[in-house]
């Protein structure tokens, strides 16, 4: 092995400081962070808005990055936009189409009103969870902004603050369905609290989102949330089917937003007394009710229009109906109808506005009937409604007649079995529900007859003279 010296391993050293000298001054930029933002205007009141407002980047996007992407397919990401297209946009406008105190706890003058910096154009997160600047500045803080989810009118803060008025009344129609509710003997029931109770409902559907009044919420009725907005609604989903939380164009119970609640109980249960519960969505789908051994059609195979293919938005079609009122001597416009009532033939005013009443089958709407082309015209969807009505009245009256005269003896819950008795009741039951008469009046109609047919095979008893146990209503063209 060749001895090393002193002498030859300085030239080796000096070799290797050149090298390093050069690498010293190359100055290339291989990574530098970003500006996240420029710091808000003074009247701002702590709100950031857009890092890149033709990019609609916000702040709040450079980190959460998920849900910018999706809220980039949003309504909201294009509200600034919409408004200047709509042909009548107007200052008043203005604060629902940008990010300031509408829609979150923050008062006073803010973001776009107090500035009119175009970074606040669009509906951005900050419209909802507040001002963000705090966060931003010391994310590990607890102090993180949340959203609202409570909903009223009134309120300084919540989806409530912009849907609503007459060109937008979602939360005034809401407001007077059932969904606006929370019926008190349904809360600390699990088995009721998965539909009645919103953040149970949420829980149940995999959603564990914070929000501002989370830690408020107790179990009792005054404090618990009822079907707000974003139970159905998701803020962070892109605009397909308005941001819905489940698809309704899908005729499966456990999958369409609707049936997922509406279909609690709508077969009869042995050992139990008791009748149909939310039976809707089976309904409309043909599988409700107790099928009599004489009713050879299949299970599912009875079926109206409202559950065929010529209805893809099913319960939505008629239940969420859109429509605009105008004045019939001026024809100016009125009211704007979201459908938020969630009825499917609503009463009208003396203004024709809907509302949610008791009322005659004239003073009722049937728009809704005529829009996935089920029904030519109000006038022929009204017809069928009294028609089915009429029929369905004679015959079930006919079932409760006969069905009171089987002997006490086959009305037994403790005796493990369900008799025709039993099952003709929960029929008369379900025939009976609210809406059944719409939702599937070919089925029900089967379902009665071959109750009282059922009947007289097992019992005896007859039914009351004049009464056609043939099913008619499918004959009638103004039923499709």
């Amino acid at each position: 092995m060749p001895q090393v010296t002193t002498r030859s391993v300085l030239p080796l050293i000096a070799a290797v400081a050149g090298l390093a000298a050069v690498a010293c001054v190359d100055e290339r930029i291989v990574f530098r962070d970003r500006e996240l933002f420029t710091e808000p205007p003074a009247g701002a009141a702590s709100f950031l808005g857009y890092t890149d407002s033709q990019a609609k980047l916000t702040v709040c996007g450079n980190c959460h990055v998920n849900n910018q992407s999706e809220w980039v397919g949003t309504a909201h990401a294009n509200a600034w936009t919409t408004l200047a297209g709509s042909g009548h946009a107007q200052a008043s406008c203005e604060g629902c189409h940008t990010v300031g105190t509408r829609g979150n706890p923050t008062t006073g003058q803010a973001g776009w009103d107090a500035t009119r910096d175009t970074r606040y154009h669009d509906v951005q997160c900050e419209s909802c969870h507040g001002p963000g600047l705090t966060h931003v500045t010391n994310p590990r803080a607890t102090n993180i902004p949340l959203a609202p989810m409570v909903v009223d009118t009134g309120l300084t803060r919540g989806c409530g603050e912009c849907h609503n008025g007459t060109h937008h009344p979602f939360v005034e129609e809401w407001k007077q369905s059932a969904h606006a509710h929370v019926q008190s003997a349904t809360v600390g029931r699990a088995e009721c609290e998965t539909c009645h109770v919103g953040e149970s409902v949420l829980n149940a559907w995999g959603v564990h989102s914070n929000f501002l009044e989370k830690d408020s919420l107790t179990r009792n009725a005054s404090a618990s949330l009822p079907n707000v907005c974003s139970v159905c609604h998701d803020p962070h989903a892109k605009s397909v089917n308005a941001q819905l939380r489940f698809p309704i164009d899908v005729a499966d119970e456990a999958t369409n937003l609707c049936m997922k609640c509406h279909n609690r109980r709508a077969v009869p249960e042995i050992n139990s007394s008791r009748g149909p519960h939310a039976p809707e969505g089976p309904t409309v789908l043909g599988t409700a009710g107790w099928w009599p051994p004489n009713l050879q059609a299949p299970r599912g195979s009875l079926i109206s229009t409202h559950g065929s293919e010529a209805n893809p938005r099913l319960c939505a079609t008629c239940h969420l109906n859109r429509f605009t009122v105008t004045n019939p001597a001026t024809g100016s416009f009125q009211f704007q109808a979201t459908g938020h009532l969630f009825d499917a033939v609503p009463c009208l005013n003396a203004q024709g506005i809907p509302t949610r009443g008791t009322c005659a089958v004239t003073s009722r709407s049937f728009k809704g009937c005529t829009g996935a082309g089920c029904h030519a015209t109000e006038v022929v969807a009204r017809s069928a409604f009294i028609a089915a009505e009429g029929r369905l009245e004679l015959l079930t009256n006919a079932l409760a007649a006969v069905d009171a005269r089987v002997p006490a003896s086959e009305f037994n819950t403790s005796d493990g079995k369900f008799t025709t008795g039993e099952g003709a009741r929960f029929n008369l039951a379900l025939a009976r529900a609210s809406g059944s008469i719409i939702h599937n009046p070919f089925m029900i109609e089967a379902l009665i007859t071959s109750s009282i047919k059922q009947i007289e095979i097992d019992y005896g008893i007859k039914a009351p003279p004049g009464i056609s146990l043939e099913n008619e209503l499918q004959k009638r063209s103004t039923l499709r």
